[in-house]
């Protein structure tokens, strides 16, 4: 297996990690110096490190009880990136639908993911995804 395919696996393992909400194996998946960059604007733009990602993972099982249910339209890799295009249609927890679209940019070393760059509408994530958050606030790891 080359280390392109392995880079691939070890990212469609990490979204499939976080469909299901599965903060142990989104764990695995990341160096423990991984950071993610949401990029735009909004509420939920900005920097999270390794326990802030882990904890976020973990908080989506409570968000999309029914998972993310990514659609994965394209995976591209080189050297030690891997470039995914895809988009996701949850069901939110106040039973609201919640469809995103997403391209994430993962850079991995030794195997793990060392740093993501999110990219989404931010705009949607801030009006369907923040006034749950806002009602669970003492209970998310970003509050």
């Amino acid at each position: 297996m080359t280390m392109t395919q392995t880079s691939k696996d070890v990212v469609l393992a990490f979204i499939s990690a976080m469909d299901r909400g599965d903060a142990e194996a989104a764990a695995r998946c990341l160096d423990p110096e991984a950071v993610t960059v949401a990029k735009g604007f909004g509420k939920l733009s900005g920097e999270r490190r390794y326990d802030t990602i882990v904890g976020t993972i973990g908080a989506f099982r409570e968000l999309m009880p029914e998972g993310m249910n990514p659609v994965i339209h394209s995976v591209t890799a080189e050297e030690d990136r891997v470039a995914v295009e895809f988009e996701g249609h949850a069901r939110l927890a106040n039973g609201e639908p919640y469809c995103n679209q997403y391209c994430m940019v993962f850079t991995l070393r030794g195997g793990r993911i060392v740093h993501v760059n999110e990219y989404y509408c931010t705009i949607l994530a801030d009006a369907a995804i923040g006034p749950l958050l806002e009602a669970r606030a003492e209970a998310l790891p970003w509050s």
